[in-house]
């Protein structure tokens, strides 16, 4: 089973491509992950994306590629991966198109976690978190039972992400949606693009991702 998740930055693909990796026994691959391993290793690929990086450069989407190449034809990717953040553009899904088709794969599915702009805004930016245990909170939809004190350690010190802003949030999403749009129709002409509600609990997200894939051919 080979799939690619797409949503913007909150919408949970990686939780859920989490819980799918543990149901069916496939390999979550989030790209920018892979690509601070492969230069931590210092891979041939890893060196020449170390050294574009260097140089103040993005890293191409023909290295990109190569590197999801060599990842993919690893044993733990025999049963099947999830894609997480990559393709981003049209140009990276044909490249990535052709890159199964020379190895005789092709991409299962492709789906896309759908969400409200305002309510992911209201999600992200509310977010805030115990500076001593860890524990995650919210302004709106999970605040300490007393107010400046962790329900779980009983810290008084919290800390919020710097690019959790409204302002920061709004600027991601509005990205997303310039380089993902033209990607969603070069999907669903294949007939591989489906969407499932992200803005509902994370569990029934879960129960409509895996209504989808129970139903796809097997191999």
């Amino acid at each position: 089973m080979r799939l690619v998740l797409l949503g913007p930055p909150g919408a949970g693909k990686g939780t859920q491509a989490k819980r799918l990796e543990q149901r069916y026994g496939i390999v979550q691959i989030a790209t920018g992950d892979m690509l601070r391993a492969e230069v931590a290793a210092g891979s041939p690929i890893g060196l020449k994306a170390k050294a574009v990086m260097e140089a103040g450069q993005l890293v191409s989407d023909a290295i990109l590629i190569a590197m999801l190449e060599a990842r993919i034809a690893r044993p733990d990717c025999a049963r099947g991966f999830i894609l997480d953040g990559f393709p981003r553009t049209v140009k990276q899904a044909e490249a990535l198109d052709a890159m199964l088709a020379q190895h005789r794969m092709r991409l299962d599915a492709v789906i896309e976690l759908q969400v409200n702009d305002a309510a992911l805004v209201e999600r992200i930016a509310g977010r805030f978190t115990c500076k001593t245990c860890g524990e995650g909170y919210h302004d709106t939809f999970k605040p300490p039972k007393t107010a400046g004190t962790c329900d779980r350690c009983g810290g008084h010190e919290f800390t919020r992400r710097p690019d959790d802003t409204r302002e920061t949030v709004a600027a991601r999403l509005v990205a997303y949606h310039n380089q993902t749009a033209p990607i969603l129709p070069y999907y669903a002409a294949t007939g591989r693009l489906m969407s499932v509600d992200g803005m509902v609990e994370m569990d029934q997200v879960t129960t409509a991702l895996v209504a989808i894939l129970d139903q796809l051919p097997a191999g």
